[in-house]
């Protein structure tokens, strides 16, 4: 019995340390390793897009008007900045080319409008085409995360992207900040 007992203990330890040793060997997926068919000034041109849109959607979350101005400029500096000619794909290059255009138009429309619930309805838009340019493209250098909160744009639910899993609605920062969930994750690096 007693034999029984401290081979069951044994057993439990070396389980135990397996487990360990086995989740400690497992790195972490690295979001920079992502094989691309682009090269890195395109990955970077487009991750400089990235971060004017997450710039601009931290400026609706203060809502702060002129915040909001500057970083749809960036965003569309930025875009208009992304090598599109690098792609290969003609049906892509041609998509990718509308959908920049009608990006810029939506940035022009976010900034004549006056009010922020105005500017809000176009980011909803623009959040909408970015998506598709990022599918469109298969931009996969870091992890995009598609967030939702169907309580936004008076209940008819509104998308946003973001960097992190994190929850901060920028459509009710006021009353509902963390209004929302982590519908997808887009292009995830492979």
């Amino acid at each position: 019995m007693k034999y029984l007992l401290s081979l069951w203990v044994s057993l439990l330890f070396i389980a135990c340390g397996e487990t360990e040793k086995n989740s400690e060997s497992k790195p972490a997926p690295e979001q920079t390793n992502a094989v691309s068919i682009y090269s890195d000034t395109f990955n970077n041109s487009f991750k400089a897009s990235l971060t004017a849109y997450y710039a601009l959607k931290d400026a609706f979350i203060e809502e702060n008007i002129k915040k909001v101005d500057t970083a749809a400029v960036l965003l569309s500096k930025t875009i208009a900045a992304i090598p599109f000619d690098e792609i290969v794909v003609d049906s892509v290059k041609a998509a990718a080319g509308i959908l920049s255009e009608s990006l810029q138009s939506e940035l022009i429309g976010l900034k004549g409008e006056t009010l922020l619930e105005e500017k809000r309805k176009a980011f909803q838009l623009l959040t909408e085409q970015m998506t598709t340019l990022i599918k469109k493209v298969q931009y996969n250098k870091e992890i995009i995360y598609y967030q939702f909160c169907p309580m936004a744009m008076d209940d008819n639910g509104a998308a946003w992207l973001s960097a992190s899993s994190e929850i901060r609605n920028p459509y009710l920062p006021a009353t509902m900040l963390e209004c929302g969930e982590v519908k997808d994750t887009i292009n995830k690096p492979r």
